[in-house]
């Protein structure tokens, strides 16, 4: 297993029980989880200004890191790991133990979904796309972030990055989950969702001062390649 002192893991690459093993360092923004915090921050411009009692369903919750940018939303993390749950729970989350492709919450309950780094982790995308769609409310918009079914990803994010600092601890990712934008947008749109999407890639400057100093949060710039990581928003007719 991982632990703080360790840094290796023997588990088996998308193995949930990681997330027990890292529940350390879902705050530690200088530690193996850096990223998160990178892409939460490049998540909530995407995300709509709440309306009074609006609910954000946030799958794949985590320790709960997009609760500072979501302020003013009735904010329901869904997630299967109790210890991440826990930690959401401690920054005013309200906790759901369930599978992302099997929401326990009514139709049309959510004005947001967010699906943060989710997507590349299900083995049945097209039950979680379902479901993201059932619990959104007419009108209302889903977030996201994932990494494309691609060469390019698997060597950048897999083979180079999970040895650097501030990427994906060791096998966190099985490639083979990978999704490309073509499929995303193919399985929304069977739900009549369309969407717009873009790529992410880290501020190189940014990334040079964390590596020298770990004490300064690296930005996700926007780009026009989803070769890698992609993120995007849709929503859902009225």
């Amino acid at each position: 297993m991982l632990s703080p002192t360790s840094g290796t893991s023997v588990r088996e690459r998308n193995d949930v029980l990681q997330y027990d093993d890292l529940v350390f360092a879902w705050w530690d923004q200088r530690g193996p989880l850096a990223a998160l915090h990178w892409l939460a921050v490049a998540r909530a411009p995407l995300v709509p200004a709440p309306s009074t009692g609006d609910v954000l369903v946030d799958l794949g919750v985590g320790g709960g890191l997009m609760a500072p940018h979501v302020a003013g939303y009735h904010h329901v993390g869904v997630d299967i790991t109790v210890s991440a749950l826990q930690v959401a729970r401690a920054q005013g989350v309200v906790p759901v133990r369930a599978d992302v492709g099997r929401l326990p919450l009514g139709d049309g309950c959510a004005a947001v979904v967010i699906a943060g780094e989710i997507f590349e982790h299900v083995r049945h995308l097209g039950a979680v796309v379902a479901e993201i769609s059932r619990v959104l409310s007419p009108g209302g918009t889903v977030v996201f972030d994932t990494i494309s079914a691609t060469r390019l990803a698997r060597t950048a994010l897999v083979t180079v990055a999970e040895r650097l600092p501030g990427g994906p601890p060791p096998h966190i990712h099985d490639p083979t989950l990978f999704v490309s934008p073509e499929r995303l947008r193919r399985l929304f749109a069977g739900h009549g969702i369309g969407l717009k999407m873009h790529g992410l890639r880290p501020s190189f400057v940014d990334y040079l001062r964390f590596l020298r100093e770990r004490a300064h949060p690296v930005r996700m710039l926007p780009s026009r390649s989803l070769t890698t990581v992609y993120a995007g928003v849709g929503t859902k007719p009225t």
